[in-house]
C-alpha cells in the first residue's frame, strides 16, 4: 500500500512557464517592501497606462476632474473680466468726436467738421480727456469758443458706438447785424461778437450817421461796442420795448443812439455806462412821458440818475 501511498514531498513539482514565474514574480514585486513602484498617479503619462486604473482610485479621479473644470473655469473667468474691462474703457473713451447741434430754429446747414475738428484738437493737445471721467466740459468750451466764437456751449452726450461720442454744440443767436470793414459781424443778448450766423438774419442793424441804409451800412467799432449794442436789444426787449435800429453818432465810438418800435423818438447812451441802468432809465423815462402824455425829441440816459430830454 505504500507504494501507492506517496508522501507529498515525493510528488516532483510541475514546470511552471517562465511567463507564469515572470507574472507572478511581478505581481507580487509591486507592493514589496524597499521596492519601486512600477506605476503613477499623474493623468498626463502614458507610460503606465495599463496600470493606471491599479492606483488612482475613483475619489483620486474626481479630484483630477474638479481640478481640471477649476482652471477652465478660473481661464473663462479671466477671460470674461478682461473683456468687460476692454468694452468698458473703449465705451468711456473717445477715439472720434460726433457733433450735434441744440438749437432747432437753425436756418442754415452746419459745417459739422469743423467743430469736430475744434474738439479733436483739445483731445489731442488734453489726451486724458478722452476719457469721460476726465473731461472738463466747461474748458472744452472756453477752448472751442476761443476759435468758433459763435459757439457758447459745448455738452458731452454720452457714446454712439465704440470709441465714438456724441458732443452737442449750442450756437449763438444774433440780435443785431453790424458791417466792418465789409466783413458781417453779429452780436447774441449777451454781447457776444461773431461771424458766423446759422440763423436768420437779425432785424437790427448798426449804421453810422450818414444815413446808410441798414443792408449795408459800414462802420468801425470794438467788440466792445458790439457787446454793449447786444446788451441794450436784450434788456429793452425784457422791458417790453423793439429795438428797431441803432445808430453811431458822427465822430464817436463812445455813444449809441437806438430806436424803438414803440415810440417815435430816439434814445441817446453811453457805453461808458452800464447798459442795464440805462435802460431802466429808458423805460421809467418813457413810461413818465406816456402818463403825461409828452413826446420829445429825444431822451439822454447817458448820466445816471438822470434823464435828459428835448
Amino acid at each position: 500500500m505504500k507504494l501507492f501511498n506517496k508522501k507529498q514531498s515525493d510528488i516532483p513539482r510541475r514546470r511552471i512557464g517562465n511567463d507564469a514565474v515572470k507574472s507572478q514574480e511581478s505581481s507580487s514585486a509591486i507592493f514589496k517592501r524597499n521596492r519601486t513602484l512600477t506605476g503613477s498617479r499623474s493623468n498626463n503619462l502614458n507610460a503606465t497606462s495599463s496600470i493606471k486604473s491599479d492606483f488612482e482610485s475613483p475619489r483620486v479621479h474626481v479630484h483630477h476632474l474638479t481640478k481640471q473644470r477649476r482652471v477652465v473655469f478660473g481661464g473663462l473667468l479671466i477671460a470674461l473680466l478682461s473683456a468687460m474691462l476692454l468694452y468698458l474703457i473703449l465705451s468711456n473713451f473717445t477715439a472720434q468726436a460726433e457733433v450735434g447741434v441744440s438749437n432747432a430754429a437753425i436756418s442754415k446747414k452746419i459745417n459739422n467738421s469743423l467743430y469736430e475738428q475744434a474738439i479733436q484738437d483739445y483731445l489731442d493737445l488734453n489726451p486724458i480727456s478722452r476719457f469721460d471721467f476726465a473731461l472738463e466740459q466747461s474748458a472744452l468750451t472756453t477752448y472751442v469758443e476761443s476759435r468758433l466764437p459763435e459757439v457758447s456751449l459745448v455738452e458731452q452726450k454720452g457714446s454712439v458706438g465704440l470709441g465714438k461720442t456724441r458732443f452737442v454744440i449750442s450756437l449763438r443767436q444774433p440780435v443785431a447785424g453790424w458791417q466792418i470793414n465789409d466783413k458781417q459781424y453779429y452780436v447774441d443778448a449777451k454781447g457776444i461778437s461773431f461771424e458766423r450766423n446759422y440763423f436768420s438774419t437779425p432785424g437790427v442793424q448798426i449804421v453810422d450817421s450818414s444815413g446808410a441804409s441798414v443792408d449795408s451800412g459800414k462802420a468801425v467799432a470794438s467788440k466792445r461796442f458790439l457787446g454793449f449794442v447786444g446788451r441794450v436789444v436784450s434788456l429793452s426787449k425784457a422791458s417790453g420795448y423793439a429795438v428797431t435800429q441803432a445808430i453811431l453818432p458822427v465822430d464817436t465810438t463812445r455813444q449809441l443812439e437806438i430806436k424803438l418800435k414803440e415810440v417815435s423818438y430816439s434814445i441817446k447812451l453811453s457805453i461808458d455806462r452800464p447798459a442795464g441802468e440805462q435802460v431802466e432809465d429808458m423805460s421809467n423815462a418813457i413810461k413818465y412821458f406816456a402818463n403825461h402824455n409828452k413826446t420829445p425829441s429825444y431822451i439822454d440816459v447817458r448820466v445816471s440818475g438822470k434823464a435828459f430830454y428835448k
